[in-house]
């Protein structure tokens, strides 16, 4: 019954249908060899290209390599053993759900003892960073790699399995976008496996060689970093300890798995995302108490909007009758769901965006003032999000209509209050 149900051709492509794939396929890679050249010259300056460009073979370690596949292989070995939960996902077209195991927590706290373990015994961690480039040129032949095997195991699958917003028929696009909606090797989900594990855990891994490598230069961390360092370890066990969330998700729900999510999970996170702990090994940053108690704060009302937010909007998904969220105004749709319009998502139609940008700046402002290229993360995702937002906005025009139209009128703002 499953294979008779076909997915509609997409009509309406995105980033610019196949030429923006093609384009977004290069700069992509570019982005991640330029911004990671560019912190490793002396005045980190954006504005110029970073001296000459490294030879192509330069970018080859096999030992990179030989680390990456094994970091991947003992994620993957964490992700199938009987530890965690399972829960169902939401109901696909053919009235299925699938089951994924959530235990991104555990893995973490394994990884975690892991890494307390090299430290102890004082293994070279600060290798990651004097190999860092390579590393990332190994990952992204793994992100492609993949990605032409999610491609050609697309090809074989059930029409009912593919994604909806990569089945355009252009190769091209569809390999960028992704044209299988969760594909799987049996019970492993390829793409639930990747959102969250192997780049995400491997970004706290990343900035404690980034650490030990400050350690290893001065003796000691910077507050700078341990500030980074905390910050962002606190986003990513938020993000495991409530891994079950990710399953509403756009990435999830509406996206195929192919070179966009794949490069973004395994290398543009790990690579990028920890970019202000690699820029501080080489550019020290002196913050006094008081910058750090402020910083502290901005980061804590990031977090509390950002979590407060998502707790909202979860506790509502499970039970609009659970006593923190029963007293909650909310919009009927014909759907037979209701819109929440008030608490959190009455300030604005994504406040858990408000609060993820928040804490992005508070990651930045740790490098001081008078670089631009520690706030990368912040103007990158500040981009992201408005388009994502305007993916959001789009897909619940089509799904809930009058009754979107009617939340936007009482919730005038996108992410920002009273700005946009």
């Amino acid at each position: 019954m499953a294979d008779k149900i076909k997915t509609p051709r997409t009509k309406e492509v995105e980033f610019g249908g196949s030429l923006g794939a093609f384009l977004l396929m290069f700069v992509m890679p570019g982005t991640v060899l330029f911004l990671l050249l560019t912190c490793n010259t002396d005045d980190a300056s954006v504005l110029r290209v970073p001296g000459p460009l490294p030879p192509l073979q330069s970018l080859w370690n096999p030992y990179a390599l030989i680390l990456l596949l094994g970091w991947v292989s003992l994620q993957a070995v964490l992700y199938i053993l009987p530890l965690g939960t399972i829960t169902e996902g939401i109901t696909l077209r053919d009235n299925t759900r699938l089951k994924y195991k959530i235990n991104a927590f555990y893995a973490f706290l394994v990884s975690g003892l892991l890494a307390g373990v090299a430290v102890m015994v004082q293994l070279p961690l600060s290798y990651v960073y004097d190999h860092f480039l390579q590393f990332a040129a190994a990952s992204g032949l793994l992100s492609l790699t993949l990605s032409i095997f999610l491609y050609i195991k697309s090809l074989a699958a059930p029409e009912s399995a593919l994604a909806p917003g990569g089945n355009s028929g252009n190769p091209l696009y569809d390999f960028f976008i992704g044209h299988e909606l969760n594909p799987r090797i049996g019970s492993f989900d390829l793409k639930y496996f990747c959102e969250l594990r192997p780049g995400l855990i491997g970004w706290c891994l990343v900035n404690l060689c980034f650490m030990m490598k400050e350690v290893e230069l001065r003796g000691s961390p910077s507050l700078s970093m341990i500030l980074v360092c905390g910050f962002q370890g606190l986003y990513v066990i938020d993000a495991l300890w409530h891994e079950e969330a990710i399953l509403t998700t756009m990435d999830i729900v509406h996206d195929g798995f192919g070179f966009m999510l794949a490069f973004g999970d395994l290398c543009w996170v790990p690579f990028t995302y920890s970019l202000q702990a690699y820029f501080l090994v080489r550019h020290p940053q002196d913050l006094s108490t008081t910058a750090a108690i402020a910083i502290v704060l901005l980061n804590a009302l990031g977090y509390i909007i950002f979590r407060g937010s998502n707790s909202q909007k979860n506790a509502f998904r499970r039970n609009p009758l659970d006593p923190s969220v029963a007293g909650l105004e909310t919009i009927p749709t014909a759907t037979g769901k209701c819109l929440l319009v008030s608490g959190w998502w009455g300030l604005v139609r994504h406040p858990n965006y408000l609060g993820d940008l928040i804490m992005a700046l508070a990651w930045s402002l740790p490098c001081g003032l008078f670089h631009i290229l520690p706030y990368f993360y912040v103007i990158y995702f500040t981009v992201l999000l408005v388009h994502r937002e305007a993916r959001d906005e789009h897909q619940c025009l089509k799904k809930y209509g009058l009754a979107w139209q009617k939340y936007c009128k009482r919730v005038p703002y996108r992410i920002f209050p009273y700005i946009y």
